[in-house]
């Protein structure tokens, strides 16, 4: 029996929520307004007390916090932006979602590629775990050392090689990341900004589905809207083999296909992080199959 596709994801109540929860989360004492304590019956900043921040009539607002975002110009989403206080995030999320790019025709998703030369740079890095990331928190292409740090996603079916499902659905995902929470929270980000790019991308809203299906954590931090990039920071492991690991890494989106980033760790030179490192490059596809066989 064929699998049936997802709907859409709703982009008109995408808007909305959006929009409500980053209007939930600003006090008056935020923007300057008196705080009326206990005659508040809302959490956050009022309708009204919004639309006049920026500049915009109630019933304006309103429309446009109930998802209808017909013919809202950029310099009222920029009004509004501001008055919310969004990020740059935040504020591209938000017009994606209220006016999304019209498609003349509605073809299938074309599969993500990886040029051939980017992934011959990803081979050539040496000592260094590195991976091409694409839409839907997709891994596409990985290097020696990744596999040897994160896990052999050869090993795995190509629909699998996701972060989602990684980090909410494998046990083990949840024991490598010390900050687990914290990687949850950037892969829900992630897949938001995602979902406002692409609503009506089936295999993301089957992938959201099936998250909310299987994970309450999942569910719990969906239903917050957060979007946000992170393209840099530190990110501190517990690997199996070669225990404690603290990596940099760094993001960089391609030049020629903005759905596509390359991701690089490293360790700060002379660390114990570096040095676990090397041992990891000298066993090489060794310490994959080792990891996978070593209790957790």
């Amino acid at each position: 029996m064929d699998e049936q596709p997802s709907p859409p994801l709703d982009r008109r109540a995408e808007l909305s929520e959006f929009l409500r929860t980053r209007r939930a989360r600003l006090k008056p004492e935020d923007v300057g307004l008196p705080d009326f304590g206990r005659h508040r019956r809302v959490p956050g900043l009022r309708r009204e007390e919004l639309a006049q921040l920026a500049g915009v009539s109630v019933a304006y607002y309103t429309r446009l916090e109930q998802g209808n975002g017909r013919n809202v110009s950029a310099e009222v989403l920029d009004a509004i932006a501001r008055a919310l206080r969004l990020t740059d995030a935040e504020h591209a999320h938000l017009t994606h979602l209220a006016k999304p790019k019209a498609h003349k025709k509605k073809q299938p998703a074309r599969p993500q590629q990886v040029r051939g030369a980017l992934r011959q740079l990803l081979d050539s890095m040496d000592g260094i775990p590195a991976y091409v990331g694409g839409r839907r928190t997709d891994i596409l292409a990985w290097n020696r050392m990744a596999a040897a740090v994160f896990g052999d996603w050869s090993e795995l079916a190509p629909q699998e090689r996701n972060w989602a499902r990684l980090v909410f659905l494998k046990p083990e995902y949840h024991d490598l990341f010390v900050d687990w929470e914290q990687k949850a929270i950037d892969i829900v980000c992630l897949l938001r900004m995602d979902a406002g790019c692409h609503p009506d991308d089936p295999r993301l809203s089957s992938l959201v589905g099936e998250l909310s299906v299987k994970s309450e954590d999942f569910r719990r931090l969906w239903a917050t809207h957060d979007v946000k990039e992170k393209s840099h920071g530190v990110k501190r492991m517990r690997h199996p083999l070669v225990g404690d690991l603290s990596l940099q890494f760094e993001s960089f989106r391609l030049p020629d296909d903005n759905e596509q980033s390359l991701v690089t760790y490293h360790a700060e030179p002379g660390s114990a992080s570096a040095e676990a490192l090397r041992l990891l490059a000298s066993w090489g596809t060794d310490a994959t199959r080792a990891g996978a066989s070593t209790p957790q």
